[in-house]
């Protein structure tokens, strides 16, 4: 999920990559630097299939776990994302200590932003599963897909950077089209609605911090970190949701299974942005919007309604837009601008 995840997804910020870290999770900051002097055409072409394979596993999970929110609760839904996104965490890490990566993650360095940047994903990931319980799959997306536009909105007091007044009008522009899913008199519950924003609010501040990191901390050493925290916060309450009858090995393995298709998912992105700059890859996040109202209406028999999808279209056209800008900025002066981020 978008989420859900939340590491991720990855849209554009004056915001990750990679959900997470990718949607799960998944953060560009980190890897843009790394990128930067990779201009080969084949590593960029396979850098956009990789985000692209991220995309549909992250869509995917934001389905599966819609599918799945009717049989069993929120937090037990995200203890079986963590439980999973941990164990690969823990491969990854292991195997990256042969390379002089600690395995100590309490003595990880700036583990106070760690922390928060773990804390921020969990919210995301506590919000989005709760709110797909009662949302439409599509409208709960595109509120989540906000989360860029918030970063534009918060980067000039968060992090000094200028926004300028096309900027500021695409940013309008994405939070009217959010007011007209959410619109007094529609059918979307209010809470829902509610509990996706602080989802996108969430998200923002984990790509915020993300940033802060780039550079800073190894990015297995964040995964991990992350996995952990998302682990122990949202697993906690669903020690007191804990289904009535416990599924049996099939259904645990399935539930399992979706973790770690969104795992994976984060694990894509970071391949992505090793390969691909974040401000080309930034702009192909709306496909997962698509790909959402796609399944929202053939999968579920839940379409939006025309005053939603102009909404949505909106959301998807001020993103796309502030992504494509950000791209041509860089390509004028290099290093200027701000990172695209992810799910």
């Amino acid at each position: 999920m978008a989420s859900h995840a939340r590491v991720a997804s990855t849209t554009v910020t004056t915001r990750d990559a990679a959900r997470d870290t990718a949607h799960d999770g998944a953060h560009d900051g980190a890897h843009s630097a790394a990128v930067a002097g990779d201009g080969g055409a084949a590593s960029v072409r396979v850098g956009i299939a990789l985000f692209l394979a991220a995309l549909c596993a992250f869509a995917t999970f934001d389905a599966f776990c819609k599918q799945m929110l009717a049989t069993y609760s929120s937090p037990f839904m995200n203890l079986m994302r963590y439980v999973a996104t941990s164990t690969i965490a823990a491969f990854w890490l292991a195997r990256q200590a042969r390379h002089g990566v600690s395995l100590r993650l309490w003595r990880a360095p700036h583990r106070g932003l760690l922390l928060a940047r773990s804390v921020a994903l969990a919210c995301v990931a506590t919000a989005f599963m709760t709110a797909l319980t009662i949302m439409p799959l599509a409208e709960a997306t595109a509120i989540y897909f906000t989360s860029p536009l918030i970063m534009v909105a918060l980067s000039p007091w968060l992090l000094g950077e200028r926004v300028g007044p096309m900027q500021w009008t695409a940013v309008i522009a994405g939070f009217a089209g959010m007011l007209l899913i959410v619109r007094p008199g529609g059918d979307l519950p209010w809470t829902g609605a509610v509990l996706m924003a602080i989802a996108a609010v969430s998200y923002a501040f984990f790509q915020l911090l993300t940033r802060r990191l780039s550079g800073l901390v190894a990015a297995p050493v964040q995964y991990a970190y992350m996995a952990v925290v998302c682990l122990v916060i949202t697993g906690t309450p669903a020690l007191f949701a804990l289904p009535a009858a416990w599924p049996g090995w099939p259904q645990l393995l399935l539930l399992l299974a979706g973790g770690a298709c969104s795992g994976v998912a984060q694990l894509l992105l970071l391949a992505a942005f090793r390969r691909a700059q974040a401000s080309i890859l930034a702009p192909l996040n709306y496909l997962q919007l698509m790909l959402a109202v796609l399944i929202s209406t053939f999968w579920f028999d839940r379409p939006p309604d025309t005053v939603a999808l102009a909404g949505i279209a909106l959301i998807m056209g001020s993103g796309a837009w502030l992504a494509l800008r950000r791209h041509n900025t860089r390509a004028g002066a290099p290093g200027g601008g701000a990172s695209a981020p992810s799910r």
